[in-house]
């Protein structure tokens, strides 16, 4: 392990997160409140540990594998334990650990909360809590590449430990211009979106903004305790809901788009599976909740809304669906797991993978039948090695005991309305990155009411989901720290 080139690294970091935390200050400033020494402090610390650690020097440059891991758990839990910090000091969120929750959730884009009244938030708070769904939608350290020189040597280490996805390479041959273009689509993407809504009288700027920085990192913190649906909207409701499917999307297939590899783009198996299932699954929950609608019209609208929001693993919300029949309940649970495609700002198991495990399923099961029959299986066009395959299990099999485990014990916690669909859900929609569950973690409830050891575990959950284990994993292994 090369700790001075880790430690060196993480200085950089955490005077970049000094930076990022300027932003709400000056939120504070123009706004006006009292709660500026909320973010002048860890700004001030940040810089005072990181300056120093940055200037190390090294003996050895090269980055391995490891050495990426680490860097990118420790960033991520790092930044989230200083970004609760002007929670607690503006006195917005008291109690440290249910500000570190909200801010796992915030820069993982999971969107769960423990907040009851977050309109209550100062305007400056409620930024810091928005912008860290866009800052953690891309990932930090994409963000890092982009801008710091001479970023790829051993880089790609970092680059893959964040990105999510089985399939996550270089756009093109330097791993920097793949993270500018890359930030480049995100922003503009963003922009589009922020003007799109600026102008509806139902929103402000202000609030146009939040729901931007929401929807581009598939996070779901809304500046209202009834999320989307407070604007009682549907322009609203449709322009959100169309850009969480869009930022749902490979960002590959928009550099595609970008470069005129139409053909190339629309063909790929990840895109057309995802479209399939949204579609399908709109219909179906239309279907199935028409009774309790206006017109098929107005089902459709809810139901796409929905569906985008959970499949996108964003968890905006216009409405209760925890009255749904349970058959449309399901079909979240099932969106929830699945998640959006690989190479997006989205979360849970990743299009992609879905993909890989059924073809290497369906490869499995001829080779019964035929054990000397060789099998070439092929994805987007290309053949499918064993390292793929062996990886996509590996993430699909711990993301599943790390969900029995988490439901087992949420069921040892005393919360008052916990039952077994609110403890599955709960641990379901943090592993996926979602935000709301059914039951006690719906859309109308929140996640305050779990015990300190339950919302450290689901914190937990929110990490490895969002990094995909690896990385945290690399953090225990004895060997990860030998010098070997």
């Amino acid at each position: 392990m090369n700790v001075r080139l880790v430690l060196k690294t993480m200085g950089k970091l955490l005077v970049l997160e000094a930076i990022l935390l300027l932003l709400p200050l000056l939120v504070s400033l123009i706004a006006k409140e009292n709660t500026w020494l909320s973010f002048v402090t860890p700004i001030a610390c940040l810089v005072g540990v990181g300056l120093p650690l940055s200037f190390i020097k090294l003996k050895e440059r090269k980055m391995y594998i490891r050495e990426g891991f680490v860097i990118v758990a420790f960033t991520w839990i790092l930044y989230s334990l200083v970004g609760a910090v002007p929670f607690v000091m503006s006195g917005s969120i008291p109690k440290y650990e249910n500000a570190l929750f909200e801010m796992v959730s915030g820069f993982t884009t999971t969107g769960a909360s423990i907040l009851s009244n977050v309109e209550a938030l100062p305007k400056s708070m409620l930024f810091w809590r928005s912008f860290s769904h866009w800052i953690g939608g891309m990932g930090v350290l994409v963000f890092v590449l982009a801008i710091l020189p001479k970023s790829d040597s051993g880089a790609v280490h970092m680059f893959r430990a964040e990105s999510p996805g089985p399939n996550v390479g270089k756009l093109v041959s330097k791993l920097k211009s793949t993270a500018l273009i890359l930030y480049a689509i995100y922003a503009v993407m963003t922009l589009v979106m922020f003007v799109m809504l600026a102008p509806c009288p139902e929103v402000s700027a202000f609030d146009s903004l939040l729901i931007s920085f929401g929807a581009a990192g598939t996070g779901g913190f809304a500046p209202t305790n009834a999320s989307i649906g407070a604007f009682n909207s549907v322009y609203v409701e449709m322009v959100v809901a169309v850009f969480m499917f869009l930022f749902s999307l490979n960002f590959n297939f928009y550099y595609l788009l970008l470069m005129r590899q139409f053909k190339k783009a629309f063909r790929s198996e990840e895109i057309i599976g995802y479209f399939a299932i949204v579609v399908g699954a709109t219909l179906a929950i239309a279907l199935n909740i028409m009774d309790s609608c206006a017109n098929f019209g107005e089902a459709i609208r809810y139901s796409f809304f929905h569906v985008t929001s959970i499949s996108s693993t964003t968890g905006f919300t216009s409405l209760d669906y925890n009255s749904w029949p349970l058959f449309s309940k399901v079909l979240i649970l099932m969106l929830t797991a699945i998640g959006a495609c690989a190479g997006s700002t989205g979360g849970g198991l990743k299009m992609a993978r879905m993909i890989i495990m059924g073809k290497s399923t369906v490869g499995d099961i001829r080779k019964l039948s035929r054990p000397r029959q060789v099998i070439t299986l092929r994805y987007e066009g290309e053949v499918l090695d064993d390292a793929t395959i062996r990886n996509t299990r590996v993430v699909v099999v711990s993301w599943l005991f790390c969900l029995v485990g988490t439901t087992l014990l949420l069921s040892l916690d005393s919360y008052a309305n916990g039952d077994m669909l609110t403890n599955f859900s709960a641990a379901l929609t943090c592993l996926a990155n979602v935000g709301p569950g059914l039951n006690g973690v719906g859309p109308a409830a929140n996640f305050s009411g779990f015990s300190t050891f339950s919302k450290l575990m689901l914190s937990f959950d929110m990490l490895a989901g969002r990094l995909e284990f690896l990385p945290i994993i690399a953090l225990f292994r004895p060997k990860t720290w030998t010098r070997a």
